[in-house]
């Protein structure tokens, strides 16, 4: 039996479909309004709760080997609700594991994720990573670049502030800063494959696509696939969170958020060929998958969705 927090998660919703595909024996902790909407034909097993309520959070855990940990908050949450759920429930979280005897937890965080770091979402990443290494349970960190796939909270909304202003587009300082993206089908095979490999036991693990990319050239690149193209700007970094902090206070959830740009704010990078070296898979490159995709799609509809949608209520 594997528990899956954060389910319905961009990376949530492709890995229980890939483990159900595969024959595996899913159950998810999910609030009751996330229930509304599953988005698998056939749901797993569903417990009905969140990572602050312990109670439910020892049913959940009852009776599962591996324990996979998504939840997060990181794109629509502030940061004292990324705390409440980074921190405070994976606490929650490991007690409950430790009560029920799991045997092992798997957790996705960030490249760059330590808890020295200046910026509040790698900082808490960071903690959370020292929880779970000092949980006393049999643990993998995966540490991915940034994850990108056809219905992902990043790219996308790039391509969706593209179309929210048809002059130009406001990057966050130079551009300089390198990333290393990977697509979402390859994160989901390498914790699948991590399953299986004890190498991965009591390991972090850093990967990421086949290719380094600066900010400035993922954007253009996005104005390239999506013909969308606009005078880019350089904007301070403060300015720019000075803007995120303005548009979340407009906007139930904002494209824009102080974790977006700590995302963006320092290189995040790992070995070019860690992901093969560690779970023997090729990953695909990032312009060549945003073409399969993107392409004459359109966002302007999609922007306007996500930004009048409620925040999750329930954590």
């Amino acid at each position: 039996m594997i528990l899956v927090t954060g389910a319905t998660g961009f990376i949530g919703r492709h890995l229980v479909a890939r483990l159900m595909a595969d024959g595996q024996h899913v159950r998810c902790l999910l609030a009751e309004d996330r229930q509304k909407q599953l988005p698998w034909p056939e749901p797993p097993e569903i417990i009905t709760g969140n990572l602050l309520d312990e109670e439910v959070l020892f049913h959940a855990a009852t009776g599962v080997n591996t324990i996979i940990h998504l939840e997060s908050g990181q794109w629509w949450g502030r940061p004292r609700e990324l705390e409440r759920i980074e921190i405070v429930g994976t606490r929650n979280l490991i007690a409950a594991a430790r009560a029920a005897r799991v045997g092992r937890m798997i957790l996705v965080s960030h490249l760059g994720a330590s808890s020295s770091s200046g910026y509040n979402l790698l900082r808490i990443k960071g903690l959370v990573e020292e929880q779970v290494r000092s949980s006393g349970l049999a643990y993998t960190i995966i540490r991915s670049g940034i994850v990108f796939g056809e219905d992902d909270a990043f790219v996308n909304h790039i391509a969706m502030m593209l179309r929210a202003n048809p002059l130009f587009f406001l990057m966050p300082g130079r551009g300089e800063v390198v990333l290393h993206p990977i697509y979402i089908d390859d994160l989901v095979e390498a914790i699948v494959r991590s399953l299986r490999l004890i190498d991965t036991l009591d390991a972090t693990l850093d990967i990421g696509g086949p290719e380094y990319i600066t900010v400035e050239d993922l954007i253009r690149t996005v104005m390239r696939v999506s013909q969308a193209r606009r005078l880019i700007i350089p904007v301070p970094p403060y300015l720019m969170r000075a803007l995120a902090a303005v548009y979340s206070r407009v906007f139930p959830r904002s494209l824009l958020t102080s974790q977006w740009l700590d995302i963006l704010a320092t290189n995040r990078t790992a070995q070019l060929g860690n992901t093969f070296n560690y779970f023997g898979i090729r990953p695909r490159r990032f312009e060549d998958t945003l073409l399969t995709y993107m392409r004459g799609r359109r966002y302007w509809w999609p922007m306007v969705r996500y930004m009048l949608r409620r925040r999750p209520r329930g954590i």
